[in-house]
């Protein structure tokens, strides 16, 4: 794995995503595709993906019964997606439902999204802690509860987190958000950025400024 940065392929068309791909891909191993990209172009850039060597982040959020949600991992696990997510407040026997897929991709549960403002710590750490004791590899929460959730949960389960926003950059429709390198500091597993680097003039170099804030943070990440 090159780097802890994932880059969010939030665009609408093949064509621009695929782009990103060739252009991103000495720098950043892993791309996420959420429901925007996936559902304008359906399976064929997980697969396209895959074909570069490069790891697919599949954010589709699935939330529904646990039948239902057992199909829908099974079917990312056909597609070799590395991780996906899947709504933790979606309850205990949906989340085991998805845990008992076999081989299935990295489970990522969804605590609370970052555009949503306010006290909301106590319930990340709420639907962290189920996710954990249902067997979910990980969680999506905001950089504000890393060092809580690390604390609570131990070094070995994954915290992505979204909400990351380069140093000068504009927060945009992010609430609960910190900078790459305070987020790695904080003990992030992985940070995802989007537009900073998708919309930049210059989307490598965008990422390559991303990655060095990363590394100079690096030295005061928790072990």
């Amino acid at each position: 794995m090159k780097s802890k940065l994932i880059v969010a392929l939030d665009v609408d068309s093949y064509e621009r995503a695929t782009k990103l791909v060739e252009e991103l891909g000495e720098l950043v191993d892993v791309f996420k595709v959420g429901s925007q990209l996936f559902t304008r172009v359906g399976p064929k850039i997980v697969e396209f993906i895959n074909e570069r060597d490069r790891k697919c982040f599949l954010d589709l959020k699935f939330h529904d019964i646990p039948t239902t949600v057992a199909k829908a991992v099974e079917s990312a696990a056909a597609l070799r997606v590395f991780m996906l997510t899947l709504h933790a407040g979606g309850g205990a026997d949906m989340l085991k439902a998805a845990v008992s897929v076999p081989d299935h991709p990295l489970l990522l549960g969804v605590t609370v999204l970052t555009s949503i403002d306010g006290t909301v710590e106590g319930e990340v750490s709420r639907l962290a802690q189920l996710a954990k004791d249902c067997g979910l590899d990980g969680v999506i929460s905001s950089p504000q509860e890393i060092r809580s959730l690390r604390a609570a949960l131990g070094p070995n389960f994954l915290v992505v987190t979204p909400g990351i926003r380069p140093a000068g950059a504009e927060a945009g429709d992010q609430k609960r958000w910190m900078t790459p390198a305070e987020a790695i500091a904080a003990g992030a597993s992985y940070i995802v950025v989007g537009r900073p680097i998708i919309d930049a003039d210059k989307p490598a170099e965008a990422a390559l400024r991303v990655t060095s804030e990363m590394a100079a943070a690096s030295a005061c990440a928790p072990l």
